[in-house]
């Protein structure tokens, strides 16, 4: 059936408008919420090192030789932090890393743990068994990330607030050698990034999560881990369903290195996606539908475009600007966080403008690709997300 042109184009034109007004609007609401991030991070980042330092356990699950593991392994050996102990967990007493870590930190070995749980929950639940009584914190890293010396006192700060169960930092990647599927990972995963800003968090990240160790026992949270893949995510539900607040500690930002490939990046990207479909379904769904709304907006408006309508130029923009402004402020957060790398963060600053762009579609391609399936692969194991707190080990 042939509908008449003037039909053709009443339909585009209203398609147009339904996907545009929402889309325009979000970016607004960004542009604000970017605003108010950039001034608590500077308020928060321009205020004195907190001096609550109770006695901490700092835990890091390692799996195999990494790029960067000797390094990042130090600084969070040689914390500015008056008593903590460093534990570095690994699931088997071969692993290669095992020496790199001796005289480092006290080694743990896991051995098989939990049938049905993460590799990694196993290793961290074995450590957070043998920590020192001392301790009244407990905090946890990952190894793939280098932190400056004042990073434990900033992420163990907020816990001194008895109304916040969890503090959390983030990661932010400063590729090596620049290169376009890294700078692309970096765009892509500074949205993430951006979601925090002083205060309460949406959810723990465990890269860099402290947790006061009679909220631990507490909240169950080693109940919570057990079935699962995910720790932040679980240990997430736990600091909820308690009713308390997780915060984000800016000063416990973690800076990540290395190079990636087009299908590293993608298959790294559409496994946070899987992981987040299936702890955090509304989380998930909000942004599908999100991006389904901006990128059609987008493709909408270069039809009406292509058909005649020049004035869909401006809608056009004003969909795409505020993402990409968005993405160069960003980077002005970034500059007080890391000052120690604002000049490399300088020299890629137009990178997080326009690579904006192209990274909304990666995004809606992360999503959909998500969508398709539970099973991932993770540091030589491959898991299937049942549930929340159901994992089948697959291999």
């Amino acid at each position: 059936m042939c509908l008449p042109a003037w039909y053709s184009r009443r339909v585009l034109l209203a398609l147009l408008w339904i996907f545009a007004l929402p889309a325009v609007l979000a970016g607004l609401d960004s542009l604000r919420a970017g605003r108010r991030q950039v001034r608590t991070v500077e308020a928060e980042m321009a205020s004195p090192p907190a001096d609550w330092t109770p006695p901490v356990t700092l835990i890091v699950p390692v799996k195999g030789l990494e790029p960067g593991l000797a390094e990042n392994l130090r600084s969070l050996a040689e914390q500015d932090y008056p008593d903590y102990e460093l534990l570095v967990a690994v699931h088997d007493a071969d692993d290669p890393a095992v020496e790199l870590a001796s005289g480092k930190a006290r080694l743990v070995v896991a051995g098989p743990g939990h049938t049905g749980t993460g590799e990694k929950i196993n290793s961290l639940l074995a450590a957070v068994a043998v920590a020192r009584p001392a301790s009244e914190v407990l905090a946890f890293a990952d190894s793939d990330g280098v932190v400056s010396q004042g990073w434990l006192r900033g992420l163990v700060a907020p816990l001194r607030d008895p109304a916040v169960g969890a503090a959390t930092g983030y990661r932010w990647y400063f590729p090596d050698r620049g290169g376009l599927w890294p700078m692309l990972r970096s765009v892509w995963n500074s949205t993430i990034a951006g979601s925090f800003g002083a205060g309460r968090a949406h959810f723990a990240w465990g890269g860099a999560m402290a947790v006061r160790r009679d909220v631990f026992e507490r909240t169950r949270v080693a109940e919570f881990w057990r079935g699962a893949v995910s720790d932040d995510y679980r240990l997430t539900h736990a600091m909820r369903a308690a009713g308390l607040e997780i915060r984000f500690a800016p000063r416990a930002m973690v800076a990540s290195g290395g190079d990636c490939t087009a299908g590293e990046f993608l298959s790294w990207a559409v496994r946070q996606m899987i992981i987040t479909r299936a702890y955090s379904p509304g989380l998930w769904r909000t942004g599908l539908g999100a991006h389904v709304i901006y990128c059609g907006a987008m493709v909408l408006a270069a039809a009406a475009i292509a058909a005649g309508h020049l004035w869909a130029a401006v809608l056009l923009a004003l969909v795409t600007l505020p993402g990409m402004w968005r993405g160069a402020m960003r980077v002005r957060v970034a500059r007080r966080l890391f000052p120690d790398r604002a000049a490399w963060l300088d020299r890629h600053r137009a990178a997080y403008f326009w690579l904006t762009l192209p990274t909304t579609w990666i995004w809606l391609y992360v999503f959909l690709a998500s969508a398709r399936t539970r099973r991932i692969e993770w540091r030589g194991n491959v898991y299937e997300l049942v549930g929340p707190a159901e994992t089948r080990v697959v291999r």
